[in-house]
């Protein structure tokens, strides 16, 4: 009797979850889901590079699974098992809001509509993931903050590198984000880069915020600086490029168009690496 109460309770609280990760999938993925260059790149994307990203998020997926699940987990097989629960979230959340919102039709073919949903359950997914976090009780909350707190120095970047993902993806998909690495000069992209690095150790150790680090005890001004700040805008640099690189955004341009684009986009993806703990 009392294990029965015990499963019951424990699948109650899946599928409060389960929903909460429909509702994050919806929060996250619908400015996307209302992007035109992301319709096309659904369409155009070459099949290795959108296969290899879907890869790489559902990674990404499992570790949001230990720090922000849809429950606490207690081994990476059932982390691996909620990140396909969000996975299939997202494929569901995107396939009906593309066919709501008429971005898929019947008279597509499938390679089409298949390319358009596999893109846009990118977002949707990690969207779902989170719904814990953005969605979740008190309860909840004190549980994933538990575990960021007994984070190590490689789960502490890893959440830096989910942070800026979460941020990035939100405007890599856009003309304007290329309009504006156009129109800077070397000095403009030099200013950009120093600020976002300013912003990045100033949201993470200085201004307050809740959810904020402390400095790690016995680190110097220096160590901190290096450890976390410089290695956190790399992580963000390098999620920057690796995006463009996926949505085409590096072919036929010179390296210095490709700086200018990593370091353009490096500012909403420092932003997040920042900002991943309150985020994520």
């Amino acid at each position: 009797m009392v294990h029965d109460e015990s499963v019951r309770e424990a699948n109650k609280d899946y599928a409060i979850g389960l929903a909460r990760a429909f509702g994050g999938a919806v929060i996250f993925a619908i400015p996307l889901l209302m992007t035109m260059e992301m319709w096309w790149l659904g369409f155009s994307m070459e099949p290795g590079r959108l296969l290899l990203f879907m890869s790489i998020n559902f990674a990404i997926l499992i570790g949001l699974s230990y720090f922000a699940g849809f429950e606490k987990t207690f081994s990476w097989k059932e982390d691996a098992i909620d990140a396909f629960a969000a996975f299939g979230v997202g494929i569901i959340t995107s396939a009906a809001m593309l066919a709501l919102l008429a971005v898929i039709t019947l008279d597509m073919t499938w390679s089409e509509i298949v390319g358009k949903i596999a893109l846009q359950s990118v977002p949707a997914s990690i969207g779902a993931m989170l719904g814990s976090k953005q969605l979740g009780g008190k309860q909840d909350i004190q549980a994933e903050e538990e575990r960021k707190a007994e984070a190590s120095y490689g789960g502490e970047l890893f959440l830096m590198l989910a942070g800026a993902l979460f941020l990035a993806f939100n405007v890599a998909p856009t003309e304007e984000m290329v309009l504006i690495a156009y129109q800077m000069s070397p000095w403009h992209s030099m200013a950009l880069g120093v600020l976002s690095i300013i912003l990045l150790h100033a949201l993470v150790y200085t201004v307050g915020f809740s959810g904020q680090e402390s400095r790690p005890e016995g680190g110097t001004f220096l160590s901190t600086f290096f450890h976390f700040t410089l290695a956190g805008y790399g992580i963000a640099l390098f999620v920057s490029f690796y995006v463009l690189w996926t949505f085409g955004r590096t072919e036929d341009v010179t390296p210095a168009e490709i700086a200018n684009m990593v370091v353009v986009l490096g500012f909403p993806a420092s932003l997040g690496a920042a900002t991943a703990r309150l985020v994520i």
